[in-house]
Order: structure tokens, then sequence, then C-alpha cells
């Protein structure tokens, strides 16, 4: 256990008080699926996600720039040694509550409402559509905060201008869809469509908008391997999707305790996370 002051622990990470206006995040092993922590760690996943956030954010500081924006990030080497790769000292934030997702695929929860109303939210889309087809044009469709074991609520755009106002509302949307169009064209670059996207927001001690969190990594992103990218069906993927169709075909009713994961299971995830890391980055992970 690490001599600093804990400040939250989440499903996947742990905060720590760094000082001077600074938090250490730490990224654990531990996996998440409906809403719930599993039992069984992946392996590496901590370090996988550390280093794609890191190498994501530097790679996103030209949008930041454009917007006056910034991230948070400010060292992974200064760090206590026994959390070394998989954590980041970073600013610490007045968190905006609201999670900024950017879809350009129709994909999961998107496909089931589009298939219902036509829309995902307050966005309207063209008729035809399957799952995986590819959006005329990227949508915003944020969703609320929740606490750990609480459901993520998707609202509309009114909704966020009810939380924050309506400047940092529209800043809010047009931030995270730059961010999303620049991670999709690295990402196709890399032979990886990125289908959709969760980002998140917050407030320097000088009131600057700070990117924070993680940034466009598996727990937070559906990527799919490009040369089998065929809308009408669900989509190979590089991220958590693979755990969470186990687990509907295990028979788990997402209410009692989640069940163990297979040793199979578990190494196809770490393989798939790994992949995604080095396809990327172009860099081997080790």
């Amino acid at each position: 256990m690490l001599d600093l002051p804990l400040v939250a622990r989440g499903k996947v990470r742990e905060v720590y008080d760094a000082g001077a206006d600074r938090l250490l995040l730490v990224a654990s092993d531990r996996i998440s699926a409906y809403d719930h922590v599993l039992p069984t760690p992946i392996p590496d996943k901590g370090r996988v996600l550390t280093a794609l956030s890191v190498w994501w954010f530097e790679q996103l500081t030209p949008v930041l720039d454009e917007f006056g924006a910034g991230h948070h990030l400010l060292s992974v080497t200064d760090v206590p040694a026994e959390v070394a790769g998989r954590a980041m000292l970073v600013r610490r934030l007045t968190m905006l509550p609201v999670e900024c997702v950017a879809r350009g695929y129709l994909s999961g929860s998107g496909t089931v409402e589009y298939s219902r109303t036509g829309s995902i939210r307050d966005v309207p889309l063209p008729a035809g559509l399957v799952e995986g087809s590819r959006l005329p044009e990227p949508v915003f469709t944020p969703s609320t905060k929740a606490e750990v074991g609480e459901h993520d609520e998707a609202i509309d755009f009114a909704a966020v201008v009810g939380l924050v106002g309506q400047a940092r509302a529209e800043e809010l949307r047009e931030l995270t869809l730059a961010l999303y169009r620049r991670g999709a064209e690295i990402a196709l670059d890399a032979g990886i469509v990125l289908a959709d996207t969760k980002v998140e927001f917050g407030l320097s001690t000088e009131g600057r908008l700070t990117l924070g969190d993680e940034v466009l990594t598996p727990d937070s992103s559906r990527f799919w391997p490009a040369v089998t990218w065929s809308p009408g069906a669900a989509q190979p993927s590089y991220d958590k999707q693979y755990v969470r169709d186990w687990l509907t075909s295990s028979g788990w009713d997402r209410v009692s305790p989640p069940p163990e994961l297979p040793d199979d299971v578990v190494a196809a995830t770490r393989e798939r996370y790994v992949t995604a890391y080095e396809q990327l980055t172009g860099r081997r992970f080790a």
C-alpha cells in the first residue's frame, strides 16, 4: 500500500493525494463490466492503459491547444517505484459532472436506441443504419457520471446545458468531437476503427478546461480491426467487449456477484489490450 492519503477508489483505479494540487492515479489490473468489478484481474491491464493514455495525451495536445485547453498529465517517472508503469502524476482538477461520449459508428446501446427511435438521444440519424454502420458525422451522446456500482444515464444536450451552462456545454461538445475525429484518423492509419469513446474534463486551479482521467483506451473506447469491419453484425474488437460477450453467454444475471473469468478468456483479453497498444503506437509492449 502506498504511503499517501487515498482520495478515491474507483472501479479500476485508485487516486492518491500527492500534495501541491497534484494527484497520483494508479491503474489496477481490475476489469469492470455492466457496472460490476469482476473478481478476476487481467494481467498487465493497468500498465497498458497507462502507457496508452500517456501516448494519446501527446498525440492530442495540438487539438487541445486549438481550444485553449490542456491535459492533466504531469509525469510518469516521478511516481513511487512500487507503482511505476501503472501510475500517472496529474494535476488536481474540479471534474465536470458529464461523461462526454463521441460516436462515429453505430454500436451497443446506440444501436438499441436507434432501432427504437431512429436517433440517439436528441441526435436524429438517417434510416437504414445497422450495427457497425459508420455515421454520416460523429455525434455527441453524453451521459451522467455515476458512482461505483451505479449506472451512467444517457442525457440529451439540454441536460448538459443544465449541468454546466450553455457556453461550457457547447465547448465540451465541440472539443469532444474534435478529439474523437483526430483520434479516429490516427487509429485508422494504424488499421483500427475507433467506433466510439468516452472522455472526461475538469477545470484546473486556474480555471482552464483540462482533459483528465484516461483517454482512448480499450476501457473507454470501442476498437475494431479495420480489415474486418463489416456493418450488419457485432464487430471483432480490441476492447473489453470480449469479456462482456463471455459474461452474456455465461448466463450471469448482471445482478448477483459476477463469475470468475476462465483462464482462456483472461489470456485472450490481455492479448486484445496489448494488441491495441502495439498497433496504435507502433511500439512493443514489454
